[in-house]
């Protein structure tokens, strides 16, 4: 029987031998995990920038405009089988989690689709959005399936973001951001892949206005709920992200913590959310997410096949050499991972790790499943 957590606490733990993993290879993995903490300041806001985000923007560009909070240390979890097999640091705290928050608006797009709210993810979002969100021939163009893939090449300024500030811009170690924010041709929707999170903000208030209600409250009712997270987590919108649907003010929450706020949750929330994707958005025999949804989103983007929809793929090992080549991932800067491992039935959960080192941790613990 395939198991799953109860509410809560109510987690199983497993000795790594009896689940199948290499004891000694397994805790070599988690003291990599502890030993290669990312450089970024403990107190972000104190700091009074962002690395690798807001610290490579001007003014006024640069503002933050969402909440921040201190970060903990490097913690995490080793899922197998559904149950514990190795955990350290404080997987209990509710932390930023950065671009993670992409991937849960990949999954609430899912239930938009279950819901019938978006019949179609190649339909242009000017047949039902607000027309000054897609205005312009360009604009009119952009799908749903651009969105997620990040290839939707929107122009335009949200919530005093322009899409300008992250042109240009490179993620990834060694990545080259001497010219991010400055002047790039678009081209046609869905021909260019790009990083940029004005654009994933965009896709969450599309979101906002398809299911026209607070994405959090859905992602709560929906997702966070039925499999049981805890009440600790938060996701923060912007001061001036604020909007009227339906004669009601709602706040559009964003895809990350690149100006503030996104989502801060505990790691095992996050593994929660890891279980439900690996287990192809059914839990405990309920499906939570349409049949396929899962296959879609790890679908290689044709311009782009080492990303899904709002996650990371490994396709031809060119993310993490050393793990599975079906293994994907929800990554946040910092760096925050959510990753998966079909082969291995593998659910790992890292938090604030150097970049650098997330391949050969991945690679560590592949070795540990054998």
């Amino acid at each position: 029987m395939t198991y799953f957590p109860g509410a809560g606490d109510d987690w199983r733990r497993t000795d790594p031998a009896d689940a199948g993993l290499d004891p000694a290879r397994l805790a070599e993995a988690v003291r990599f995990a502890e030993a290669h903490e990312t450089a970024w300041p403990r107190d972000i806001e104190k700091d009074g920038r962002i690395p690798s985000l807001t610290d490579l923007e001007k003014p006024p560009f640069n503002e933050i405009l969402g909440p921040l909070k201190p970060r903990g240390g490097p913690s995490g979890l080793i899922i197998r089988g559904g149950a514990i097999a190795a955990e350290w640091g404080d997987p209990g705290r509710a932390d930023m989690t950065f671009s993670i928050a992409k991937s849960y608006l990949s999954i609430l797009a899912g239930v938009a689709v279950a819901d019938g709210l978006i019949d179609d993810v190649d339909r242009p979002l000017a047949d039902t959005m607000p027309a000054e969100l897609f205005a312009g021939a360009h604009n009119a163009r952009i799908t749903w399936r651009h969105l997620l893939h990040q290839t939707s090449e929107w122009e335009g300024t949200l919530f005093d973001k322009p899409d300008l500030v992250d042109r240009n811009r490179q993620v990834g170690p060694g990545s080259d951001n001497s010219r991010k924010g400055e002047h790039r041709d678009l081209q046609p929707p869905g021909s260019y892949w790009e990083y940029n999170d004005v654009r994933v903000n965009l896709l969450s208030l599309s979101l906002l206005h398809t299911f026209r209600k607070p994405l959090p409250e859905v992602l709560a009712e929906r997702i966070m709920g039925p499999i049981g997270a805890s009440d600790t987590w938060t996701w923060f919108g912007y001061r001036n992200s604020f909007v009227e649907i339906d004669g009601v003010e709602m706040q559009s929450v964003p895809g990350g913590t690149h100006w503030g706020g996104g989502i801060h949750i505990n790691s095992y929330d996050h593994a929660r959310f890891g279980l439900l994707v690996h287990r192809e958005g059914v839990w405990d025999g309920r499906a939570i997410l349409p049949a396929g949804w899962i296959r879609d989103l790890r679908t290689p983007c044709p311009i782009r096949p080492g990303y899904g929809y709002l996650w990371w793929l490994n396709t031809g090992h060119g993310e993490w050499p050393g793990a599975s080549e079906s293994s994907y991932s929800a990554v946040g800067a910092g760096t925050n991972i959510i990753w998966i491992d079909p082969d291995n039935d593998l659910v790992v959960v890292a938090r604030w790790m150097d970049q650098a080192s997330v391949a050969e941790f991945l690679g560590l613990v592949s070795a540990a499943a054998g």
